[in-house]
């Protein structure tokens, strides 16, 4: 925990500080990162907004609260693409706000490639990058 001496910090602020610590990835960055294998795209946003806007291809769907537990490369509950600390991880929400904190939380946990999208899934979808229909997204 913090310093009881410590003022709160608000959201922005505390935005600007996790993003000091890591270098964000645009989406064309990461479409071509994913295309070479190079990188893992994680989407975290919630079924309702994949069922209305659709997914990213080949792209993990995890839950925001599961993420830890299915990327932790050491646990019991992780995904099959979770096959290294070194993997480059790139968390995508909604509009790349809470991919920030859920890429500091996956750095904290050792995955120091660890990255979110800037915009998140509607700057990719703005960018004309490949998006398929919701329907049927699994969660």
């Amino acid at each position: 925990m913090g310093n009881v001496d410590e003022q709160p910090v608000g959201i922005d602020e505390l935005l600007e500080r996790v993003r000091a610590g890591y270098t964000r990835i645009e989406p064309q960055e990461a479409y071509e990162a994913a295309q070479s294998g190079q990188a893992l795209l994680v989407d975290i946003r919630y079924a309702a907004l994949r069922e209305r806007d659709g997914l990213i291809p080949d792209a993990l769907v995890v839950e925001r609260n599961e993420l830890e537990w299915r990327l932790d490369p050491q646990g019991s509950h992780r995904a099959p693409e979770a096959t290294s600390h070194d993997l480059l991880v790139v968390v995508i929400c909604n509009e790349g706000y809470a991919s920030s904190l859920a890429a500091e939380s996956l750095r904290r946990l050792g995955l120091h490639r660890a990255t979110d999208l800037v915009g998140g899934f509607q700057a990719w979808r703005a960018e004309g990058l490949p998006v398929t229909s919701g329907a049927g997204a699994q969660a």
